[in-house]
C-alpha cells in the first residue's frame, strides 16, 4: 500500500462531529426566513456541502432567497454555532502521531476559512496542520475542488503524487477526483457506503481507529 505524505482533511463529519451546531444555525435561518421545518434529521442533509446548495437542494429555493438563509445562518454561526462541536474520539491521538512520523497534515474544507480556524484553535487541532484552507465568505471559494486546488497551490504542484484526501462525503471524494488525488472515505461522518463507493472512494475506513492503518503508520 501506498505511502502519502501530504494528507488533507476535510473537517465536519472527519474531525469533529459538528452536527448540532450546523442543524441548529439552519433552524434559526429557516425561522428567521418563514420555513418551517421540524425534523432535525433531515438537516444532516447540511453537514458537508456548501450552504447554499444545501438551501437549494432541500428547500428548493432561489439564488436569492439562498444567499438571505446564508446570511441569517451565519448571523447565529458566527457567534453560537461554531462553538456547538466536538472532535471525534481518537482524532487528537492520531494527528499526533502522524505529524511525529514527518506527514504533512493539511485542512481542506468548504466551511469558511474564518471559522475553520477559529474550531480549530478551540479544540487544540491547529498544532497538527501545516496549511488550514476553507471557502471565502465572498463566494470566491466554495466548492471542495476550489479548495483542494489552493491547498495544492501552496504546497507545490510537484508533491500532489504524494497526496491523499480523508473524508465523510462524496463531495471530498470528487473534489480530490478534479485533481486526480486518491479519497479515504469515512464511515463514522455522516456519508454512508453506498454514497461513498458511488462517489468512487480509494479506500473506506469504519472507525477513527483504523485511519494509522490506512495511512501506513
Amino acid at each position: 500500500m501506498k505511502t502519502y505524505h501530504y494528507i488533507l482533511f476535510d473537517l465536519d463529519g472527519t474531525l469533529t462531529d459538528s452536527a448540532e451546531g450546523i442543524i441548529n444555525c439552519v433552524l434559526y435561518s429557516l425561522e428567521k426566513c418563514g420555513i418551517q421545518e421540524s425534523d432535525r434529521e433531515k438537516l444532516k442533509a447540511f453537514v458537508g456541502p456548501p450552504l447554499m446548495d444545501s438551501y437549494r437542494n432541500c428547500y428548493h429555493v432561489s439564488e436569492e432567497e439562498a444567499l438571505k438563509l446564508t446570511a441569517c445562518y451565519r448571523e447565529r454561526f458566527s457567534v453560537t454555532g461554531w462553538k456547538e462541536n466536538r472532535v471525534y474520539e481518537g482524532i487528537p491521538e492520531v494527528l499526533d502521531a502522524l505529524k511525529k512520523a514527518g506527514r504533512h497534515l493539511i485542512l481542506a474544507t468548504s466551511k469558511p476559512e474564518v471559522y475553520t480556524k477559529q474550531i480549530m484553535e478551540l479544540f487544540g487541532l491547529a498544532q497538527y496542520f501545516e496549511l488550514i484552507c476553507g471557502a471565502t465568505l465572498d463566494g470566491r471559494i466554495v466548492q471542495k475542488g476550489q479548495v483542494i486546488a489552493c491547498a495544492i497551490s501552496q504546497i507545490g504542484l510537484e508533491h500532489k503524487d504524494e497526496m491523499v484526501m480523508v473524508g465523510d462525503r462524496k463531495y471530498d471524494v470528487y473534489g480530490a477526483a478534479e485533481h486526480g488525488i486518491p479519497c479515504i472515505g469515512v464511515l463514522y461522518g455522516y456519508g454512508s457506503r453506498e454514497e461513498l463507493v458511488s462517489a468512487g472512494a480509494t479506500m473506506l475506513c469504519e472507525t477513527v481507529s483504523e485511519l494509522p492503518g490506512l495511512l501506513q503508520l
